[in-house]
């Protein structure tokens, strides 16, 4: 069976945190705090899945509790839906700047509330499935780059012919030093000649000139 999701509820009215409780207790776990300080504390040891929260509160008011909640990397992306009767554009604009993802003023439709729950509910959880799968396809990446990294190493101990310099593979086979190489790393090769073999092919130059 799935988990239920978690709600806070954060209001210092009985009256208001009653209603909220019934409506929202049937499809959700729900938690209670009557004050900022309750709700930031509970915050940390619930992570609730969304808050429901009042502003005018006493001491830590609900504008507050969001700056600080939103200031946290932790609980930063937890949805804060603001429930409060202040109903002016600029207490809305203030709620909405500092974080908040919605914002209902009293008295409050309780079957718009719930649809504006479930469907932040729903965005939240497609969010979390989407950060699940980059971190999966990040750590996938991290451990292909670093097998193919081993596999492109040369490691171990290599046999080679002390006269032709080739080297033979794990199935008894013998390859050209360049050609293994090739085979088994990253390495590209630029030919040059060094000084003694240049020494050496044009003696043998000169020795064919003369005959």
């Amino acid at each position: 069976m799935n988990k239920r999701a978690r709600i806070l509820i954060v209001d210092d009215d009985p009256t208001n945190i009653s209603v909220l409780e019934k409506t929202l207790c049937e499809e959700y776990e729900v938690c209670i705090a009557e004050n900022g300080y309750d709700a930031l504390r509970l915050t940390k040891e619930l992570h609730p899945d969304l808050i429901l929260l009042d502003i005018m509160m006493p001491d830590l008011d609900g504008f507050d509790v969001c700056r600080i909640i939103k200031a946290e990397e932790t609980f930063a992306d937890i949805p804060i839906i603001f429930l409060t009767a202040l109903d002016t554009i600029a207490d809305e604009l203030m709620g909405l700047k500092l974080g908040g993802l919605d914002y209902l003023t009293r008295p409050i439709d309780l079957d718009l509330l719930k649809l504006r729950v479930r469907n932040h509910m729903a965005l939240k959880e497609r969010n979390n499935l989407i950060k699940e799968q980059r971190d999966q396809l990040a750590q996938q990446k991290h451990e292909l780059d670093a097998a193919l990294a081993l596999v492109k190493q040369l490691e171990g101990i290599i046999p080679i012919c002390m006269h032709c310099k080739k080297i033979r593979d794990d199935k008894q086979s013998w390859h050209q030093l360049e050609q293994y190489i090739s085979d088994h790393s990253e390495a590209k090769f630029s030919h040059g000649i060094c000084p003694a073999c240049a020494e050496e092919r044009m003696a043998e130059i000169r020795s064919m000139a003369t005959t």
